[in-house]
């Protein structure tokens, strides 16, 4: 009798035993949950706000900067002594921001689709320092229509300073120099930009063959982010 007694005694505890396992288990459980949770409620809410900064921060006529994926972009990056190869100009349009850009052809995209498109989502936002005071509302709609008027262009793979084909930097600086009156960045010839990398050399020879135009006027990116009138606003 006594063993029965034992045996029920030890089966009971180890039942106890158990159930204290099983819920210092499920509390971990919980807590772990709890903490995940709380942690991807830190993240939205930082996402969040980054996302308020970025359009509290922004403003008609920006000029944004970005290391292109695409197959020049390295090209024009070593030419220029650059960090960047791919810009365009910011406009609110029905309630939400759009770049114009000079790809194939001339659109307007999504901010959001923008920064995706760039190298590590990296972009960096610069204003005319001037802008409070000499880019007026009407001024500022004055360069939206221009920029309108270059959409659908074809994006100018030999980079030729008519209006007939249309680049990145050659899009920002007409917009500025016909909407607002002002230049953006320093105009150069070709033969001024660092042609002996081989990078640069193969993309030359691949767009003009040996008849590369070396007196064309040509505006770049690098150009346009190093002008001294611009200010950084944002940088993410």
């Amino acid at each position: 009798m006594w063993k029965d007694s034992f045996y029920r005694k030890h089966h009971i505890s180890m039942n106890k035993l158990n159930v204290v396992r099983i819920l210092a288990i499920a509390t971990l459980l919980l807590s772990a949950a709890c903490s995940n949770e709380s942690e991807q409620k830190v993240t939205r809410q930082s996402h969040e706000a980054s996302d308020i900064q970025r359009v509290d921060s922004l403003m008609d006529g920006d000029i944004l900067f970005q290391i292109s994926t695409s197959g020049q972009g390295k090209a024009i990056q070593l030419a220029t002594n650059s960090p960047y190869s791919h810009c365009g100009i910011l406009f609110r349009e029905n309630n939400e921001w759009m770049v114009f850009e000079g790809v194939q052809p001339v659109k307007k995209t999504k901010l959001s689709e923008w920064i995706n498109r760039g190298d590590g989502q990296h972009y960096v936002s610069k204003r005319h320092k001037d802008a409070a005071s000499l880019l007026t509302k009407e001024v500022k709609e004055k360069m939206k229509e221009e920029a309108k008027k270059l959409l659908g262009k074809n994006y100018d793979l030999t980079f030729e300073w008519n209006d007939d084909r249309i680049y990145c930097s050659e899009l920002v600086y007409k917009i500025y120099q016909r909407g607002a009156g002002l230049s953006v960045g320093t105009l150069q010839k070709l033969k001024d930009f660092n042609l002996n990398s081989p990078v640069v050399g193969a993309k030359l020879k691949e767009r003009y063959g040996k008849n590369i135009p070396l007196n064309e006027t040509v505006i770049s990116p690098g150009a346009i982010f190093a002008d001294s009138s611009l200010v950084e606003i944002l940088s993410e």
